[in-house]
């Protein structure tokens, strides 16, 4: 018969899950009289909580000599990167939601099955690649100037002469000096090209501006405009006025060989360059008639529209992360790499084919970007309107980044000469803090999530590796646009407003930085950066120029220049000596004719005129490599030398 009360079965299996007292458990065990305590997670799921003094104080607590103050902070800061439990589920709720998902409602109703959706994303491919492609087409191939023949396309920085010893000596490379044409087609917005590396004409320096060497004579303007060959051939139109900065234009640039005397003006925004010597190639403009040039006009905003506009039509009507991203990535990269911020090379198939050896490696990175961080933000969004403009918006914002940001930061690759422009350190200061300001918001959702102990052992990954990467010797760390990318973008991949924002931009950043330079390294060495050493000369075997003493012969007919032995163990076997800016002299160790390796002696260069001076610049040599040329010297008018600064 059963018994006349019962427990119910939840107070049954409560004390069921206290354990027996077996004959292997004695209440008294002799061999032992201390305390063994049992936290939770050892227990059955109903086991009560141990408290942490009561833990602590335990023989078996192995971090008794850490003060308590410390311990209590510990468990503080372990508990707080934990983040609440259970940790928050992250989703965009969109705003005015039937109005956002209006598209997607319009194509479950007329096209709700894959095949129907699938024909339609193939012709918006297709309508966009054939305006897109048939616009490029016609405004890299059209155009025709009448005696001259169809215009080249020249990037904004393209001349007649490369720097130091480019040319070779006497500049055989560069020639014809005189007696040729070039038909030429520039592109909008040259006025902002500016040199990166200090660049000397005759003594003086320039940097962070353009490359106008000449032009006309400033008491009389319509005098014909010459100028240095190695000025930036579409600056100098736009100085000379037959182009103009905002649609860029055609010309024709004729070489009219040996100048000497190229004067200072200012035209149309920029101020050329002075050079008072001769120099062996110089060029003009042809003057040509409004009938006699068929030009195109600049097409890139036309051809942005155009991908702007495909790129948002796919971005309402899809909820497909992978179509959406994707689509995105390669649109964006066609376009930058091809219209708006292409790399410089000879011709526009050489920009197909460099287009095509970056989108491989790019393509695979945007892979690891999609598995890692774009599911995890566009799973399931159907804010279709605030999806576009966030997400697509930024997107535009970055791959446009020589519109965007280039024009407004003067701070291009953080180096010391860099960070000496004006304005270049509050500008640093004003990056830093917004990034600061991102990074502590993005840290908040992450350890919303839950997964912030995860990310900190990425980020300390990272962080421990850039470390390693900055103190490797001989090496300089450089932090590019991609790698920006790659570095921050899985801190994105969570479905907050401002997760949209950042990836978007980081994805545009990460399209324009490989489409326009290139995988660049992430160390480079002082060569490649340009940089003149240290008082040690740096680990680079041209980072110091040689240390050089000059006399002038009794009649100042001749100078005879010293610069002591050559620096051995470093691979150095020659000098080379640059006269106006052009090489005039160079001597090896292993000549059979005899030279003494520790001095020269020159003859006084013909001259056009008799009141020119003469600069002279100083570079060690490596096979037909040179090293940082000096500081120039000018040997003067009267015939006095002046030496240039040490480097």
């Amino acid at each position: 018969m059963s018994p006349a009360y019962r427990d119910n079965e939840e107070e049954e299996d409560h004390f069921a899950d206290i354990p027996a007292l077996t004959d292997d458990e004695t209440e008294s065990r002799p061999e032992s009289r201390d305390l063994h305590i049992r936290s939770a997670s050892e227990s059955s799921e109903t086991a009560f909580p141990i408290p942490i003094w009561l833990r602590e104080s335990a023989k078996t607590f192995q971090y008794k000599w850490v003060p308590l103050p410390i311990r209590k902070a510990s468990r503080a800061v372990v508990k707080w990167v934990k983040g609440p439990i259970p940790p928050m589920t992250l989703r965009i709720e969109p705003i005015l939601p039937k109005l956002q998902r209006a598209p997607i409602s319009l194509l479950d109703k007329y096209t709700p099955k894959k095949k129907q959706r699938f024909i339609l994303l193939i012709g918006l491919y297709a309508a966009w690649f054939l305006t897109w492609s048939l616009m490029l087409k016609h405004h890299s191939t059209s155009g025709y100037i009448k005696g001259y023949g169809r215009p080249r396309n020249l990037w904004c920085g393209a001349n007649f002469w490369n720097e130091g010893n480019g040319c070779g000596l006497n500049g055989n490379q560069c020639r014809p000096f005189s007696s040729a044409h070039l038909a030429f087609r520039c592109p909008a917005n040259c006025l902002g090209t500016h040199l990166l590396e200090e660049r000397i004409i005759g003594n003086v320096s320039l940097r962070y501006e353009g490359l106008v060497v000449g032009g006309p004579n400033p008491s009389e303007p319509d005098s014909l405009a010459v100028y240095r060959a190695d000025s930036f051939i579409c600056q100098a139109a736009i100085h000379a006025g037959v182009i103009t900065d905002a649609i860029g234009g055609c010309g024709v640039a004729s070489l009219i060989g040996s100048h000497h005397n190229y004067e200072s003006t200012t035209a149309n925004g920029i101020k050329s360059t002075s050079f008072p010597a001769t120099f062996p190639r110089s060029f003009t403009f042809q003057g040509l008639s409004s009938s006699q040039a068929t030009c195109p006009t600049d097409s890139r905003w036309p051809l942005f529209a155009v991908t702007a506009v495909a790129v948002v039509i796919l971005s309402i009507f899809t909820t497909s992360p992978g179509v959406f991203f994707f689509s995105t990535f390669a649109i964006l990269f066609f376009h930058v790499g091809l219209v708006s911020d292409p790399p410089n090379t000879a011709n526009f198939y050489e920009s197909i084919s460099k287009l095509f050896e970056r989108l491989l490696p790019a393509g695979f990175i945007s892979y690891i970007f999609y598995r890692t961080s774009v599911i995890p933000l566009l799973k399931g969004l159907d804010a279709q309107i605030e999806k576009t403009v966030l997400y697509l918006g930024f997107a535009f914002i970055g791959a446009l980044n020589n519109y965007t940001f280039a024009p407004l930061i003067p701070i291009e690759r953080l180096t010391p000469h860099d960070l000496a422009q004006p304005g270049a350190v509050m500008a640093l200061v004003i990056i830093i803090t917004i990034v600061v300001a991102i990074i502590i918001g993005q840290i908040h959702y992450i350890r919303l999530s839950g997964n912030l102990p995860k990310y900190l052992a990425i980020y300390a990954t990272f962080g421990a590796g850039l470390v390693i990467l900055l103190l490797l010797p001989g090496q300089r760390l450089r932090i590019h646009h991609y790698i920006l990318a790659i570095i921050f973008m899985p801190g994105t991949g969570f479905q907050t407003r401002p997760a949209l924002i950042y990836q978007g931009l980081l994805l545009g950043l990460f399209v324009n930085g490989v489409a326009r330079w290139g995988f660049s390294s992430i160390i480079q060495t002082p060569a490649a950066l340009g940089e003149s050493g240290g008082s040690d000369g740096g680990s680079w075997w041209g980072a110091k120029s040689p240390n050089v003493t000059a006399v002038v012969g009794p009649t100042a007919s001749n100078i005879t220049f010293n610069w002591g032995s050559l620096p051995k163990d470093t691979g150095v076997d020659g000098v080379s000596i640059l006269i106006n800016d052009v090489e005039r002299w160079r001597g090896y160790t292993d000549e059979e004719l005899y030279w003494d390796q520790e001095q020269v002696t020159l003859d006084r260069r013909e001259r056009d005129s008799t009141d020119e001076p003469e600069f002279f610049r100083f570079a060690w040599m490596n096979g037909n490599s040179a090293g940082t040329y000096s500081k120039p010297g000018m040997w003067d008018e009267q015939g006095m030398w002046h030496s240039g600064r040490k480097q």
